[in-house]
């Protein structure tokens, strides 16, 4: 039973469109040549497949931030957040979080949290993998305030492929660590920007489970984690 709830996840609503679509162009390959048909069948699962929304089981702590996405945890450095968010010139410590097309693309809050600004901001769809994207690509930018009065920045970047970016938060909503709030298609990046006293608790490189990972700690005392390949 485990087994086929693994497979047989939910959909996310977005998704069902699109793979209409794809079943209706796979049908008619088939009408045209058939060996074209069984390749929009592969296209189709993909499609089924890129779209999935499981449930995920969030550790609820206090201080612990969540990973947004799933991926894999491309870079952690300080940057300074979306000018458009209005939260300043300095500099913050910046986890990214790089999904491939393979990756479930829902994104989830990392923390308990109001939505105090949302800014979107055009650009380009360069490859998300690289640290300019996050100054040229298009974004939309969240700026959340925790009950404690610190604020963090979440970020998602279209990618080389992904054109759509689906943000469904507003200004004055409030999420719960782990809601989901808006998904990207199709591969991406998301990056959060630490407030002061937020420890990194993940290593460059690490792959991460959006709404279980913890990925950050308010007031943690160790050290930032470093990682290896093994």
């Amino acid at each position: 039973m485990d087994t086929i709830r693994s497979v047989l996840v939910p959909i996310h609503r977005e998704g069902w469109k699109f793979i209409a679509i794809f079943a209706v162009v796979t049908l008619v390959l088939f009408w045209v040549a058939e060996p074209l048909g069984w390749l929009g069948v592969i296209l189709t699962c993909w499609c089924t497949y890129f779209f999935r929304d499981p449930p995920r089981v969030t550790p609820v702590r206090e201080g612990l931030l969540i990973s947004p996405a799933d991926g894999v945890v491309q870079m952690i450095e300080r940057a300074v957040p979306p000018e458009e968010l209005g939260m300043g010139s300095d500099a913050r410590q910046r986890i990214s979080v790089f999904m491939n097309v393979f990756d479930v693309h829902v994104n989830r809050s990392p923390i308990d949290a109001t939505v105090m600004a949302v800014a979107y901001r055009p650009g380009k769809f360069l490859n998300a993998a690289l640290d300019k994207a996050s100054i040229d690509n298009e974004r939309q930018s969240l700026r959340m305030k925790l009950n404690n009065g610190k604020e963090i920045a979440v970020v998602q970047i279209a990618g080389l492929v992904a054109r759509r970016i689906l943000c469904e938060a507003r200004e004055g909503q409030s999420y719960k660590a782990g809601e989901r709030f808006g998904l990207i298609r199709f591969g991406s990046r998301v990056d959060v920007y630490l407030d002061d006293g937020m420890v990194p608790l993940v290593a460059t490189g690490q792959r991460c489970v959006a709404g279980e990972t913890v990925i950050a700690e308010d007031g943690a005392t160790e050290q930032p984690r470093t990682g290896e390949v093994r």
